[in-house]
């Protein structure tokens, strides 16, 4: 291999703000998107809660062109996004919405004031841009559930959800207001052919040194920046790293962010026969959002994991290959993942190897990943409902909605002629890291698919794993809640009168 070549040199953040392109330099390169709007740019109706992707109070929307040229737009946290993540993209705020005090509200604004959707009205700037983004994106009201997922990401503690849902319906009945991107656009245009980001920054956490962020926009540059500089943190999309720094203050040095590399950001089918394809190769730049979608279509059953993964901003921004990669044990990707046998795709230089998702994880926050290597992509085989193969997934959290799992499972069997051919269930929550219960798995292989063999699962159940006690739930708990999801999987995919899906989730939907 050659010598790597030195970085580029460093040139100042671009983006779109207000219309106009902005340049920004000599800031840290952890200064967040939120900082950056109320310290410089003096627009303080973003506004700051948790700081931690939580609540939403923050909540902006960035837009960019697509590979055709188009108008793309998405929800993110302001506060866990690093400004230099902007560079090449649009950032629109509340603001925007009505730029002067004597101009009318769009009708998203009027609506929650209508139904009287704010009382401190701390929250309602980042109500507005999550229903402003769902006004967006459809032409009338989606079903009431759809805006109550569309608002998992905010967070209200004065007026409960009614009259703010009432407002993201009645916000279709007043005349359209759409919103014209050709400004935004023509002003994207014209950094488009700017040089890949490299950009250097005091680093507030480590007095007289300096942060620099690279932004490749290619994997070949992508593997020799990360060949060339082996203990750079990999940024993703930054929802538990920048959390280091907003509440840890840590210093991360030099950051290589993979956002802008294409490549990366793809989903194609995998396997040898393209028209009936084993899976899904997932890059591991795509976003939580279009890679449990795209997951979802095709296993049905993944869907209300899939909506209870996080928030819509927190999953416009994160991505699967990152929550793999960070090696949680209670990331909710992994055991999912576990189940569907994944495996992932690791580059090194030119170099590429395979490696099953069971073998990854060595232990606590620790993975097999070798220096200057980097997850390219994850390579995902589908279910075949046609062979036997039945899938669920559970999570377990003390909010329904967009918190933290104190376990989550990912379960799949295969039958044949009655009898369990093959079992991968992978938890999380339950042990150091993500893995499979091996000893549950060997109780059902060959077994009926009864009640007396579940039993049995859940003794070996007992043996697989030796959970904490934390903050989120006791050793007891997650043994009697594991034991409990291995029933519920039973009940759902037993031979005999199985439990529809309007009698086990609030959602239902088709399996």
């Amino acid at each position: 291999m050659s010598a790597p070549a030195e970085p580029r040199p460093s040139r100042p953040i671009r983006f779109v703000h207000r219309g106009e392109v902005k340049e920004v330099s000599g800031v840290p390169a952890t200064t967040t998107v939120l900082q950056w709007l109320r310290e410089a740019a003096h627009c303080t109706g973003t506004k700051e809660g948790c700081a931690e992707g939580d609540c939403g109070a923050c909540t902006v929307v960035l837009g960019e062109r697509d590979t055709t040229g188009a108008w793309q737009q998405r929800t993110v946290n302001a506060c866990i996004q690093f400004l230099p993540t902007l560079d090449g993209q649009a950032l629109l705020t509340v603001e925007d919405l009505q730029p002067r005090a004597d101009a009318p509200m769009h009708p998203c604004q009027k609506a929650l004031v209508d139904c009287h959707g704010s009382q401190c009205g701390f929250c309602t700037p980042g109500f507005v841009m999550s229903l402003w983004n769902l006004y967006e994106h459809h032409e009338q009201a989606p079903p009431r559930a759809d805006l109550a997922d569309a608002l998992t990401g905010n967070l209200c503690r004065c007026t409960g959800y009614r009259p703010i849902l009432d407002a993201g319906e009645q916000m279709f009945d007043a005349p359209r207001v759409d919103f014209d991107p050709s400004a935004y656009l023509h002003a994207l245009s014209t950094l488009a052919d700017q040089p890949d980001l490299v950009y250097e920054g005091p680093d507030p956490a480590a007095p007289g040194q300096t942060t620099r962020f690279f932004a490749p926009t290619t994997l070949a540059e992508l593997a020799r920046l990360r060949a060339a500089l082996p203990q750079a943190r990999v940024l993703a999309g930054g929802t538990d790293v920048a959390l280091w720094v907003n509440k840890q203050f840590k210093a991360l040095g030099d950051i290589l962010y993979v956002g802008r590399v294409r490549e990366l950001q793809q989903v194609t089918p995998w396997g040898a026969d393209p028209a009936q394809p084993e899976g899904l190769e997932i890059g591991a730049g795509v976003s939580l959002e279009a890679a449990w979608s795209t997951l979802s279509r095709h296993v049905p059953a993944l869907r209300e994991i899939w909506l209870r993964f996080a928030s819509p901003p927190v999953r416009h921004a994160g991505t699967l290959g990152g929550n793999v990669a960070n090696s949680s044990p209670i990331g909710d990707g992994a055991p999912i993942l576990l189940a569907l046998d994944a495996s992932l795709v690791l580059r090194q230089g030119e170099q590429t190897r395979e490696l099953p998702l069971s073998a990854f994880y060595l232990g606590y926050m620790q993975n097999a990943l070798q220096p200057g290597e980097f997850v390219q992509a994850l390579r995902v085989p589908l279910p075949q409902a046609s062979q036997g193969e039945v899938l669920r997934a559970y999570k377990v959290s003390k909010r329904r909605d967009s918190d933290i799992s104190a376990l989550c499972a990912g379960l799949m069997i295969r039958l044949e002629d009655g009898r369990i051919a093959e079992a991968r269930l992978g938890w999380g929550g339950m042990a150091a890291t993500a893995r499979r219960a091996t000893l549950t798995e060997a109780a059902l292989v060959g077994q009926p698919w009864t009640e007396a063999t579940l039993q049995a699962a859940q003794v070996a159940l007992a043996q697989d794993f030796q959970p904490l006690t934390d903050l989120r739930a006791t050793r007891d708990y997650r043994h009697t809640v594991a034991a409990n999801l291995l029933k519920r999987f039973w009940m759902e995919t037993r031979p005999d009168a199985p439990l529809p899906s309007t009698q086990t989730q609030i959602w239902p939907a088709p399996v």
